[in-house]
């Protein structure tokens, strides 16, 4: 064998020690910094150092690192693989039984997280905020958040939020949440037209004129029958002795415009969220808008993590700007 070959490793673990006694390992769970024994710990009880990220609130890279270092300190390996799963090796376990039985003296802390009550308008949550808020607290799995889902204007006054975001007039954010708000903040206005699902209307034969619905099926969000500027399609459907169908639900008018031939009044941007939707402009003469308008609870008591919304909502309606008008 030439002597510039490395010789191959053996075995698995790169730190290896003869079996010590429960005493010093004793010692050695008892000089380990308590932050870095939460890591460990919640590390091996997830198995898996994303998940166990997530719960710690911290990045991997930063878990990572200071497990390593931990490793590197107690010149030991922790961890292994099995396949594909994460398992603590038997110096690992060692350290794990030891660090439980110190976990009554140390009480480890358990950081409470504030609640945030976040409120939002249905068709925001559903059409343009749910992906990021699902992606925030897929990274955050310690967060505490409730959100609440405004579908009517009596609910947006019944509510109470640390957070609140609402549609209402293009220039007025009235009618509003019913407690103290600091100044509202305009975001995206928001313009409607009545949709049909592709697969139910040739592009030839879609129709261009109110006479043209005859023959469709209208479905009317309830939400929608008290609303302003949508008085030009409410009363169109007020008219109908036939063909209309009112729902409670938003996601179910979605569901009957995508899979009953019926024509609903929907946002605009709603072709961008749902291919298979398409607008029938020119049907209305009257611009039907809203805009979107966002607000903070006069007496928050978390501004931290109510800014971390603030701006998450502000970035998700900069991204998707040309949705908008």
């Amino acid at each position: 064998m030439s002597f510039l070959e490395p010789a191959p490793l053996l075995g698995g673990a790169p730190y290896t020690v003869p079996q010590e006694p429960r005493e010093a390992w004793l010692a050695l769970a008892a000089g380990i910094d308590p932050e870095v024994a939460q890591y460990f710990l919640v590390s091996a009880r997830c198995g898996c150092f994303m998940q166990a990220a997530r719960s710690l609130n911290i990045k991997a890279t930063l878990l990572r690192k200071q497990l390593a270092l931990l490793e590197e300190h107690l010149r030991r390996s922790l961890f292994c693989y099995q396949g594909n799963a994460l398992s603590l090796s038997r110096e690992g376990l060692q350290l794990q039984a030891q660090l439980i039985a110190l976990a009554h003296q140390r009480r480890l802390p358990v950081v409470e997280q504030p609640l945030i009550r976040l409120a939002v308008a249905e068709t925001i949550l559903h059409d343009i905020l749910g992906r990021d808020l699902i992606a925030l607290l897929r990274r955050n799995a310690s967060a505490r958040l409730e959100i609440i889902s405004i579908d009517s204007d009596l609910s947006l006054r019944a509510l109470s939020a640390d957070l609140v975001l609402w549609l209402a007039a293009e220039d007025s954010p009235l009618p509003g949440p019913s407690f103290a708000i600091r100044e509202p903040q305009p975001l995206a206005r928001i313009g409607y037209l009545p949709h049909i699902a592709k697969r139910y209307s040739r592009v030839a034969a879609r129709p261009d004129s109110l006479d043209d619905l005859t023959d469709y099926m209208l479905v009317q969000w309830q939400h929608d029958r008290q609303i302003e500027p949508f008085r030009p399609w409410n009363s169109l459907v007020e008219q109908r002795l036939a063909g209309v169908v009112h729902v409670h639900s938003y996601e179910l008018m979605l569901e009957m415009i995508r899979c009953s031939a019926c024509i609903g009044l929907l946002p605009q941007y709603i072709s961008r969220f749902d291919r298979g939707l398409t607008a029938l402009p020119g049907l209305f003469n009257e611009h039907m808008q809203r805009r979107a308008w966002l607000a903070v609870n006069a007496e928050v008591e978390h501004e931290e993590q109510v800014q971390q919304l603030v701006d998450l909502i502000l970035h998700t309606f900069t991204e998707r700007q040309e949705w908008f008008v």
